[in-house]
């Protein structure tokens, strides 16, 4: 990524736009007022202080979901935390949501908008809670969060489902999630132009959970869900998986790929495809992208997919859907 931003500050921007960016009107795609270039997209965790949306930009995304942001800046889960699984096509991370913290993150997404008017980059902000804010205070971040970047995001994704923040998950149930996301509601309809709220949810909730959320979301008028986070199961890899499969941590990747699709095509019946669906979990071809929109996706993520299969993975889905 650092060779990326250097090509782009010297002017080949363009060339490595023409080499790596879907060049098909076709694919273009509009949910919630907002036209995306392409569906798919970058999952959050990857540019998690928006440092890198031009050139993100020119590998062709058609969105980038920036963050987990926190109101303070955090440094995360002491290092090494972030485990690579080649024979499962997997990550295990423990991150701990690291990173600059809004007011900065805030600035760097106003730099880049003032210094790239052309761009057409949907920017989606991911927003959590600082580790030390205990969970009956939790609202309170995501609130200021969410008015600190409302000005720079084009949409919002509510992270409770998160492995490795002590706690956070108890955020999932239904009362706790009602306060966040109600208040949230009331405040971003306080605003001219409303933007689009969407919370993110764990691959590892029992069917109760997920019909909670559900309900939840259709009662408050929630935007869409974004499906799924990582897991905390392990069932999926394989024995040859190696030592850093015993590691503590969020499993993502091919691993991942068939619950995620589940539970995509469940929201999509349960709700008769009147809540939209941001898919996450094992993309990594057309095929699995294709998988995902069967199921009822609107749009695609990747994240593993993008570090295994590499910088060319948006153009070989494109061109293969």
């Amino acid at each position: 990524m650092g060779c990326l931003r250097f090509l782009c500050s010297i002017g080949f921007r363009k060339i490595i736009a023409s080499v790596f960016k879907p060049q098909t009107k076709e694919l273009e795609f509009e949910i919630w007022n907002l036209e995306f270039g392409n569906r798919i997209g970058l999952g959050a965790g990857f540019d998690k202080n928006a440092n890198y949306l031009r050139e993100l930009e020119a590998l062709g995304f058609g969105f980038v979901e920036i963050g987990t942001v926190t109101p303070l800046p955090q440094e995360g889960n002491p290092k090494p935390r972030l485990f690579r699984l080649p024979k499962d096509k997997a990550l295990i991370n423990r991150m701990g949501f690291n990173n600059d913290g809004m007011k900065t993150i805030a600035s760097r997404l106003q730099n880049f908008k003032n210094q790239n008017p052309d761009s057409r980059i949907i920017v989606g902000g991911n927003i959590g809670k600082n580790k030390a804010t205990p969970n009956e205070e939790a609202w309170k971040d995501y609130e200021i969060c969410f008015k600190e970047l409302f000005n720079y995001v084009d949409y919002f994704v509510v992270n409770v489902s998160s492995p490795n923040t002590p706690g956070l998950r108890e955020l999932q149930e239904k009362e706790s999630l009602r306060k966040i996301l109600s208040n949230l509601q009331v405040h971003n309809k306080l605003q001219s132009k409303p933007k689009p709220l969407l919370l993110k949810i764990a691959p590892d909730l029992t069917q109760e959970q997920i019909d909670d959320v559900i309900d939840l979301a259709m009662e408050i008028n929630l935007d869409g869900l974004v499906a799924t986070n990582t897991t905390i199961s392990r069932e999926e890899l394989s024995r040859e998986s190696g030592v850093g499969s015993k590691e503590s941590g969020g499993l993502s990747g091919k691993p991942l790929q068939k619950r995620s699709t589940e539970i995509v095509k469940y929201i999509h019946q349960k709700t008769k495809g009147q809540l939209p669906v941001i898919a996450s979990g094992g993309v990594f071809t057309a095929d699995d992208a294709k998988e995902k929109m069967d199921a009822g996706a609107s749009l695609v993520q990747v994240w593993t997919g993008f570090i295994y299969e590499g910088p060319a993975i948006v153009k070989k889905i494109c061109k293969n859907l």
